[in-house]
């Protein structure tokens, strides 16, 4: 039986212990490729632990690869390879790197792009003009860490009556990005805790998990969200969530799940809701749905946004409500942080915000969008035999299902073959469950012309040989 030591007085969670200790022991070669582990009970049983405490421990450990699972069989230790290192011959010293060539695609359904020909440059370069005549000395000086105050100002005017979002404007900490805010909260709450993440979901923040070696619990998610009975059995301390409109699933998280939710951070101390509201200005159908922070009474929940989605990537401002209990601690810990942020670039989107014109781009957009999600769902009514989708009417991207022999992995060579770029569902799973399901495909119609998006679609069941009947 294995010998994994375990601190039960301050030693982090139990499960971790375990995870850590089977961990090094693969690293180190004790327990060779090949090794079966013990069964969760046996082990359970030998460490004096619940089987769901040796069950979690198990699960990160596939989730990261060093162990497979083989059905009816138990758990086998993976070969996980060994670093090389090699040196360069001298010719290839002075050569500079080649970058590998983006792949052209007729047609991009990528999730992640926008609509840029949407965009309001006329009004953007106002702004600009009227931030360089009104400059001064002052704007040459670093801001305050936590971003202009006239930029918080308007994003928590904006919250209050978009999002229903209570915060004051000393709450929000202004960021270029969520991969740069997100490190500053792991940091935040401090190295033991367990982060329990969706699954499938977003891979930047599963990556920015595993970067800082912070452990992750995942958690199913069905049509109604993430699966809160889950969580509640999970040991974990936080959880990331994206309640109002799931990555890459696009389900809602129910009523019913978020009070659980809730429920589930306010029975002990500490706990806390990261929730990302990523893409919430797009929806199609019906009233917005409300941020789940601005139904939290005990200080919970952690807001994350951006405007990546509403305005441009590139423009690389994103940003946090911190609930009170952490603002205090999160000033003390980073006092000597300035913003990451250009000053000019926050104070052109405060007036962006503050003159009516953020308002107004939004209301254009949800219309575009609209108009796009719309006409995706028309072009694949005709393969409805075949190709089945949730009827989200949100967000910027659809999740089919596709009932074929193929693969989703073959699915998307095939488009790319014909030139349109696809995404699988599995890639964004961290945990693969062993029974078979249909392949599942990410569409993301954000950057597609509308009047392209039917003989897209066309194109795309002729790749995989789906006939508009509903027959392959």
């Amino acid at each position: 039986m294995l010998i994994v030591p375990i601190r039960r007085d301050g030693g982090g969670p139990i499960y971790a212990q375990i995870y850590e200790g089977i961990r090094r022991m693969i690293l180190e070669n004790s327990l060779p490729v090949g090794s079966k582990l013990p069964s969760k009970r046996k082990f359970a049983e030998h460490l004096g632990v619940s089987n769901t405490t040796v069950e979690l421990a198990y699960e990160q450990l596939l989730a990261e690869g060093y162990i497979t699972s083989k059905p009816r069989s138990g758990f086998y230790v993976q070969d996980i390879g060994e670093l090389a290192y090699a040196q360069p011959a001298d010719d290839q010293k002075a050569a500079s790197p080649r970058l590998p060539e983006k792949k052209k695609y007729r047609h991009d359904f990528s999730p992640g792009r926008i609509d840029t020909g949407a965009f309001p440059f006329d009004e953007w370069r106002r702004q600009a003009k009227n931030i360089i005549d009104r400059a001064s000395a002052d704007f040459l000086l670093l801001g305050h860490p936590h971003g202009d105050p006239e930029l918080r100002r308007e994003i928590a005017k904006y919250l209050n009556h978009s999002r229903g979002v209570r915060c004051t404007p000393e709450q929000i900490v202004i960021g270029s990005g969520t991969e740069q805010l997100m490190p500053l909260v792991i940091r935040l709450l401090g190295p033991f805790t367990v982060y329990a993440v969706e699954n499938p979901g977003y891979p930047l923040t599963h990556h920015l998990f595993r970067q800082n070696d912070r452990m992750t619990v995942p958690i199913s998610v069905d049509g109604q969200g993430i699966d809160v009975g889950v969580l509640e059995e999970s040991g974990a301390d936080a959880v990331y969530v994206t309640p109002a409109h799931q990555f890459p699933t696009g389900a809602v998280l129910s009523a019913n799940r978020r009070n659980r939710l809730l429920n589930w951070a306010a029975e002990k101390p500490g706990r806390i809701i990261i929730e990302d509201d990523y893409d919430s200005e797009f929806r199609y159908g019906g009233i917005p749905v409300p941020a789940l922070q601005g139904m939290d009474r005990h200080g919970r929940v952690l807001y994350l946004s951006t405007f990546s989605k509403s305005l441009m990537p590139s423009l690389r401002i994103a940003y946090m409500v911190l609930p009170e209990p952490l603002l205090e601690r999160y000033s003390e810990l980073f006092a000597h942080y300035s913003s990451t942020v250009p000053r000019l670039e926050q104070q052109m989107l405060a007036g962006f915000m503050a003159d009516g014109s953020f308002s107004r781009h939004l209301n254009r957009m949800r219309k575009v969008y609209r108009r796009k999600y719309i006409a995706l769902t028309a072009a694949l009514g005709p393969y409805a035999g075949l190709v089945s989708h949730e009827e989200s009417q949100a967000g910027m991207h659809l999740k089919l299902t596709v009932r074929t022999s193929w693969s989703a992995e073959e699915l998307v060579r095939l488009a790319a073959d014909a030139g349109i770029r696809v995404q699988s569902a599995a890639a964004y799973s961290i945990v693969r469950t062993e029974r078979e399901f249909l392949p599942e495909i990410v569409l993301g119609f954000g950057s597609i012309p509308e009047n392209d998006i039917p003989g897209a679609i066309s194109l795309l069941m002729d790749a995989w040989g789906i006939k508009k009947d509903g027959t392959a």
